[in-house]
Parts: structure tokens; sequence; C-alpha cells
């Protein structure tokens, strides 16, 4: 399915990002991560930054721009228990700088997924606060946050309000080049850093649980990012594609009167 291909994916430390790694590579792919943790899991090649640095992430894509890869999985995250500037520095400044950086290295038909989450729902509402963050950079963030209302509790749904909203917006931005960008919307998952999001989402995140039969696993979410990354989805662009045991599907019938 990626055979011969050059798949770049941050995060590959733990959690989706390892998953997505181990099963691109298992697909035929030459994988590339990128973490500020060492990997666990064999790779082709390491880059070992972290993103909140802006000068080793202008590095970091002088690196990878001789690779030309044909894929980049933008999986690299922090929750919602992090300080509210890491959360929008890592979760959607660095993630953007490091895609637009990279973009026109990659080759023609390539694809980009952006893991983004149920959390993003509701991103319609913060139209005005997202376009305010467009070109938002690194030195920016502290006075983004001040201006806009960003805080610990809203920090992380902001966030990821803002990716499916990015991707929604970049669908035709290569369409020249066959690139195409998408992303993945998990709910909650079963990784490492579960209980930091349980801890911050609160009564939201306990009655989601209450609902599912049970959290998703990194090896459910990352069938779905291998697929964004193959040839297999080519005529998919802009899409946001739910990968969350009904929750979606569940707050969308359920605010709209249906049981």
């Amino acid at each position: 399915m990626l055979t011969g291909k050059t798949i770049i994916i941050t995060g590959v430390s733990s959690g989706i990002g390892q998953e997505t790694a181990k099963q691109v590579k298992a697909a035929g792919a030459r994988v590339i991560g990128v973490d500020r943790n060492t990997p666990t899991v064999a790779l082709d090649a390491f880059h070992q930054v972290d993103l909140t640095d802006e000068a080793g992430l202008e590095a970091l894509i002088e690196t990878l721009k001789t690779e030309q890869a044909d894929g980049l999985a933008n999986i690299a995250g922090v929750p919602p228990t992090a300080p509210k500037e890491v959360v929008v520095t890592v979760n959607l400044v660095a993630l953007k700088k490091l895609t637009l950086g990279l973009v026109d290295s990659l080759k023609d038909g390539a694809s980009i997924v952006n893991l983004a989450s149920l959390a993003g729902l509701g991103w319609e509402d913060e139209v005005d606060k997202i376009k305010a963050a467009a070109s938002l950079t690194h030195a920016g963030v502290p006075g983004f946050c001040a201006a806009h209302d960003i805080t610990t509790d809203n920090s992380y749904f902001f966030t990821k309000q803002a990716l499916v909203a990015w991707t929604h917006e970049m669908r035709w931005m290569w369409r020249d080049r066959g690139i195409r960008m998408n992303a993945v919307s998990p709910g909650p998952v079963d990784t490492p850093i579960l209980g930091d999001f349980l801890e911050t989402l609160g009564e939201r995140a306990e009655e989601d649980m209450r609902i599912m039969d049970r959290p998703g696993a990194p090896t459910d979410i990352a069938p779905v990012v291998a697929f964004l990354l193959s040839e297999g989805s080519v005529w998919l662009r802009g899409v946001n594609i739910a990968c969350d045991g009904g929750m979606r599907a569940h707050i969308e019938a359920t605010s709209n009167g249906l049981s």
C-alpha cells in the first residue's frame, strides 16, 4: 500500500504516532520520525526536536526538505494539562510551520494528514478567533492567548478546532500538484496522556466515557492515518474523519433531536 514511499511522522515515540510509524513501515514505506523523545520502534531515520523551539524547528525543516517525502503525518501534540502557550505552539503553530515549510519539497501527489480530535467540534463558532491565528508565530503566542481569552481550560479545544478548520481551508490549496490534506479526529484514546485529558475535560470526558463501549486504542486510529497517506485516498480533499467509536455521530444526532 505504501511500498517505496517516504513518510515523515511526528510524535513517533508514543501513542498514535508510534503505532502509525509501525504500521506505515510494515506497509512498505520508509519512515522518518520526529519527536522530542527517543523512539523505541525501528525507524529509517529520526530527528529529535522540541517543537516549541522555533530555531530547532527551522533547522528540522531545512533537513527534511532534502527527503522529498511522499507524505507527512502531523501527529505530535501535547495534552490540555500543558501550559496554554505550549498547547497552542505545539498543536497548531509548529504544526502549520512544519507543513508549510515542507510542502514545496514534497513530491507531487503527496498526502498530508493532521491528527485533530473530537474536541474540534464546534469550530464554526470560533471562525473569527481562528482567522486571527492564521499567521501566528511562536513569538506571538503569549500575546494571542492574552488577547483572545485562550486559557488552560479551552486551549486544547481551540487548537483542534483551528486544525479542523485549516484542513478544510487547504482542501484545494495544492491541487495543481495533486497534494492533498485531510484530518483524523479521534475521541478518547488509551494512550499515556489519556489521564491528562480526563483530568482537564472533566464532566464532558466522563460523559463520553460512559457512553462509549471503550476508549479507543492507537491500533484503532493508525490504520485510518495510513489509509489517508496511501494512494487509496487520492479523491479525499479537506476531509475530517471521525474515528471515535461513534461519539461525533452521537453528539450531532442528540443535539438535533434524534434518538
